[in-house]
């Protein structure tokens, strides 16, 4: 028989398998479909000597991404990428490796440990039903497939699976980058975090330095502390003072002092208090969460409520008022209580080595009940010199023709150190 036959035939078989197919899916019923479907299962499984397990991406409904999950993803990648056919490449930054290579969707991989060989298949679903999802829109499910044969179950449920979570998280930590997220609706999305500020380029007196650097090494070693007095392990930052003071790269300085990621949370783009929830479940431990200027960020002292009513009042066209109304459906409708329970409520022991850091020019625009002692344990006050830059250029401007950079600097300097002196005794007047 010719090929050209051959390939006639199959052709022809897989045309009536297909009809077939489609009568039974539209004719025959439900019930007695799915009850046929579960039984060729298990004459499938008694016949098939392989036993597979499953590793879906997230756990508890989506609320959290699985470290198993993760650890596999690393371990493939790292020790089984020579063997995909389809792969996927990210460009790593600061790491020895340009390029990191991982399994495409819907690839498989095999792998052997004491001479005993599994495979390993990546795959991912997509939802057509319009569900509830914390994550992504379009509610992609990714998982792994572990296959392997059954006179190897022990061995692979007690030692493989364990080795290779640990190998996983162990590469992890040696290939970690630190990442900078932002959020949109309920969901996270990062960048590599590259600033380069540290506590030893901030312009800070040394004693005050020194005491924010000892509380956030102190907090980062108090897990034994914490968990003794029962309290999630977690701290509060205040840091308040005038634009331009350093608020930004001292935040910057404290994700470096300690290696933290960190969740640049902004609340204009929070709906409501249940996806400010979920944005929390998704953040990791040994972050910190920064909430930047915060008074302006959402309305959490009801002044602009009030300012609404009274618009409200005001308002006589019903045109404008109705476009007033739409635009304000946008806005987010975050509440204090809800600000306050993400802080330190039930939610927020969901996680561990955590810092949460509230930024703002006008501290006392602030609710009490928000930065009181408990909630932000620590104060910071960011002051500023009161220097024009005119100020600046003079002092840097040579006063001879030769000039002298040394002489210039020095001049800069006084002048700064003056304004500062200047500067304490406004404050201990305004004190007064």
């Amino acid at each position: 028989m010719r090929i050209g036959e051959i390939f006639a035939q199959l052709g022809s078989i897989l045309a009536a398998f297909m009809f077939m197919k489609a009568i039974l899916e539209q004719y025959f019923p439900h019930h007695l479909r799915s009850s046929v479907e579960k039984h060729s299962q298990k004459l499938l499984s008694f016949l098939s000597p392989y036993v597979q397990i499953t590793f879906n991406e997230f756990t508890g409904e989506r609320l959290i991404r699985s470290e198993a999950y993760s650890a596999i993803e690393t371990y493939l990648s790292f020790n089984s990428s020579a063997q995909a056919r389809r792969l996927k490449a990210d460009v790593v930054k600061n790491s020895s490796q340009v390029v990191a290579l991982s399994m495409d969707d819907n690839e498989e991989v095999a792998d052997e440990v004491s001479g005993v060989k599994v495979w390993w298949a990546s795959g991912k679903n997509i939802s057509k039903t319009q569900t509830f999802s914390f994550h992504p829109v379009n509610d992609e499910k990714r998982f792994y497939n572990l296959r392997f044969h059954k006179k190897h179950r022990r061995f692979i449920t007690e030692t493989y699976i364990n080795h290779v979570l640990k190998e996983g998280k162990s590469i992890e930590v040696r290939n970690r980058q630190r990442k900078l997220y932002t959020n949109s609706g309920s969901s996270w999305s990062h960048v590599p975090f590259e600033h380069p500020a540290t506590f030893q380029t901030l312009a800070m007196e040394p004693e005050k330095k020194k005491d924010i650097v000892d509380d956030l090494l102190a907090f980062s070693k108090a897990k034994d502390f914490y968990a003794r007095i029962g309290r999630a392990w977690k701290r509060g930052y205040l840091l308040y003072g005038p634009p331009g003071t350093g608020k930004s790269t001292m935040i910057a300085a404290m994700a470096n002092l300690l290696g933290y990621d960190l969740y640049d949370l902004e609340l204009t783009a929070v709906k409501d208090n249940t996806e400010l929830k979920k944005l929390l479940i998704g953040t990791s431990g040994k972050a910190i969460i920064v909430i930047e200027d915060i008074d302006c960020s959402a309305d959490l002292t009801g002044q602009r409520t009030k300012r609404r009513e009274k618009k409200e009042l005001e308002e006589d066209d019903p045109l404008r008022r109705m476009a007033r109304e739409a635009t304000e459906c946008k806005t987010s409708n975050i509440t204090l209580s809800g600000l306050l329970n993400f802080i330190d409520g039930l939610w927020s022991a969901c996680g561990a080595e955590r810092i949460i850091v509230f930024t703002t020019n006008y501290v006392e625009n602030l609710d009490p009940a928000l930065i009181r002692r408990g909630r932000m344990d620590k104060h910071i006050e960011l002051s500023g010199i009161k220097i024009t830059p005119a100020d600046v250029a003079e002092n840097l401007m040579p006063k001879t023709v030769p000039g002298n950079a040394e002489i210039c600097l020095e001049n800069l300097i006084l002048a700064l150190e003056e304004a500062g002196a200047k500067a304490g005794l406004e404050n201990v007047a305004a004190i007064g």
